[in-house]
């Protein structure tokens, strides 16, 4: 009845209620504005807040016969608590399923929410374009999220909202990602929406023409930010020109300038395929009804797609510091770091990532602790290893105040060559395998979260005990095995110092710093 009401209200409604009780009419205007200065309040008060008579009297009746009974502590609060035990994580009981064209299933029922969440992951992102049309799987994903066959861009929208789902599509560095979240009930009319959408596309040019316009204004817009400039450059270092994954995946002006409709249609039929793709479920659904729910995925046609080799990095013979100018740039990005490892569950990746907890992984590490808390010259500086199937950097980054540029290098090299040289402490140690081992059980709690730790064992072919097999390796590391790891994977003689700032201002104390200095334009191109 509630939701007829709502229907049944008109334009002509909404502003007959709008003259009657809102137009012209009385209103109680109050500013507020800093103490002392009273220029800066937007208007007058049209009121006089009223005061409490002098013989106003609270009635206190209404407590009679009620005493206070003070809490008493069971412990001491002059003392931190100590952790607990380190949660076990319950990985919830799963099914698969292989099809013939080369999808593959996981998924894993709860009936916590009348709810569901696929994860259709398919192999068709940035690192399956080609150089010089990067930018394409991008724009092929946008293009999924506009007009197909049957509807308008408008018209799909509409139905998915009237159903109270959501649909979206994303370009990644090596998937295209269908995210879908459904009531239940819905989950037959969401899904008709999803095939739609995956299998209908119009590929209309009047759409292309608009998302890639869209496209070019955001690259211009990024162009103009120093985080992005020091990113982008960072990349296009440590992978190589000849390797896609150093653009970014929106792509670069070039390259999007030189991408036709038909670029997007030619990708789309040749690698949006299900040769490697993935579903993943999470929700109050079983294995045979999501099978018998999504027969279209089932005969998605198999166009023999090949996985792309990893390709060779520049090799790095010494840490040089690259400079790109940022006229009046108030502060400076730093990017600092090399091609590391390939993703690697229970392997060297997982232990680095051990190691990098302390240096930089945590809010405490010790680079923040630096340069944030002791020395505020940032709000917030990290490290970190990012691998997949294909090796990606150990990269430690901030953005720091223009006068502290030189001081932040030296400070991030400083705790870098430190940890490598040196090691971990016994007590950082101790706090490492607690503070990882509690947090790991708050890392599967959303359906967005458990389906990514499914998407993870789908993708890297995991036991369902892998996570034990973590805590088995977290529980037993010794200060030897991190030193070890640390010496190993934090090259600090042979990494990339990107540096984005002010030249006027930061250029030559960096040149005092003793490394050699090389200058980029904001395309990435060198010039002395």
């Amino acid at each position: 009845m509630q939701l007829d009401a709502y229907l049944k209200v008109t334009k002509e409604d909404v502003m007959r209620v709008y003259n009657k009780y809102i137009k012209n009419q009385h209103a109680v205007i109050l500013s507020v504005y800093p103490k002392g200065k009273p220029e800066l309040k937007a208007a007058d008060d049209n009121f006089i807040p009223p005061v409490p008579p002098h013989d106003f009297k609270i009635d206190l009746s209404q407590y009679k016969g009620l005493t206070y009974v003070k809490a008493k502590d069971t412990f001491d609060r002059s003392k931190e608590p100590a952790a607990g035990t380190n949660p076990v994580v319950k990985v919830p009981t799963i099914y698969k399923e292989n099809m013939a064209n080369g999808l593959r299933v996981i998924g894993t029922k709860s009936d916590e929410l009348p709810m569901v969440t696929i994860q259709i992951n398919v192999k068709a992102g940035h690192g399956y374009g080609r150089h010089k049309k990067a930018g394409t799987a991008s724009l092929l994903a946008d293009m999924l999220n506009e007009s197909t066959l049957k509807y308008s861009t408008e018209d799909i929208s509409e139905e998915v909202e009237k159903l109270g789902s959501e649909i979206s599509i994303d370009a990644g560095s090596e998937n295209i990602t269908i995210t879908v979240s459904s009531l239940t009930k819905n989950l037959d009319a969401t899904l008709k929406l999803v095939e739609e959408k995956m299998f209908s596309p119009k590929f209309d040019t009047a759409d292309f023409n608009r998302v890639k316009k869209q496209h070019l204004e955001y690259i211009a817009n990024q162009s103009t930010s120093a985080t992005t400039i020091a990113s982008n450059i960072y990349s296009s270092i440590i992978y190589g020109p000849t390797n896609i994954f150093s653009l970014p995946v929106i792509g670069t002006e070039e390259s999007v300038e030189s991408i036709t409709i038909d670029d997007v249609k030619n990708f789309y039929n040749k690698i949006f395929a299900p040769d490697f793709a993935q579903m993943i479920v999470v929700g109050n659904v079983t294995k045979d009804e999501i099978l018998s729910k999504t027969k279209f995925l089932a005969a998605w046609k198999k166009y023999e797609v090949k996985l792309p080799a990893d390709k060779p990095y520049p090799a790095i013979e010494k840490t040089k510091i690259y400079f790109v100018n940022k006229d009046k740039a108030p502060q400076s990005e730093i990017r600092i770091g090399y091609i590391g490892l390939p993703y690697d569950a229970t392997g060297d990746y997982y232990k680095a990532g051990i190691v990098n907890f302390t240096l930089g992984g945590a809010f405490n590490s010790r680079i923040n602790l630096n340069l944030r808390e002791d020395k505020g010259w940032t709000y917030g500086a990290r490290t970190g290893f990012r691998g997949t199937r294909y090796a990606g950097p150990f990269t430690a980054s901030a953005g720091v105040k223009g006068n502290a540029t030189d001081s932040s290098v030296v400070e991030f090299m400083k705790e870098i060559k430190l940890f490598a040289d040196k090691g971990i402490t016994p007590e950082e140690l101790t706090f490492t395998k607690s503070s990882m081992g509690q947090a790991d059980a708050l890392k599967y709690e959303t359906p967005g979260q458990k389906a990514g730790f499914l998407a993870r064992m789908l993708e890297y072919n995991l036991d369902a005990n892998y996570v034990d097999a973590q805590t088995k390796i977290l529980t037993n590391i010794t200060k030897a095995d991190v030193d070890a790891l640390a010496k190993k994977y934090l090259p600090y003689d042979k990494m990339v110092i990107v540096v984005v700032g002010d030249k006027a201002k930061v250029y030559d104390k960096l040149t005092k710093l003793g490394y050699e200095i090389e200058q980029k334009d904001v395309s990435g191109v060198s010039f002395k």
